[in-house]
């Protein structure tokens, strides 16, 4: 069984910050309140899965100003990405292990 799991990733054990990757996999980047709108989460908890996430080096994040309007958007390192691919791919082997 521990081959099984030997691909999933701890980081990625929330939901939150499944909902986060899966965002941005499909997306070159997303802005905060689009995250946040379409995960229907709060600020601080978006806020605390995002730093987490930021911290592995799995996101990047750019801070902007848009007219005089701050404006934080996200999107996904490279070593993100694998990380993430690893994990799914370990997901569906669990799920369907004869695959």
């Amino acid at each position: 069984m521990k081959d099984i799991i030997s691909g999933l990733n701890k980081v990625f054990d929330s939901r939150v910050r499944l909902g986060i990757m899966s965002v941005l996999v499909v997306n070159d980047s997303a802005d905060f309140n689009t995250i946040k709108e379409l995960l229907d989460i709060t600020d601080g908890n978006l806020a605390s899965h995002l730093k987490a996430l930021e911290k592995e080096e799995i996101i990047l994040v750019k801070k902007q100003f848009v007219g005089r309007k701050p404006n934080t958007s996200y999107s996904v390192t490279g070593t993100g990405r694998k990380a993430f691919q690893t994990h799914i791919d370990a997901l569906e082997k669990l799920i369907n292990p004869t695959r």
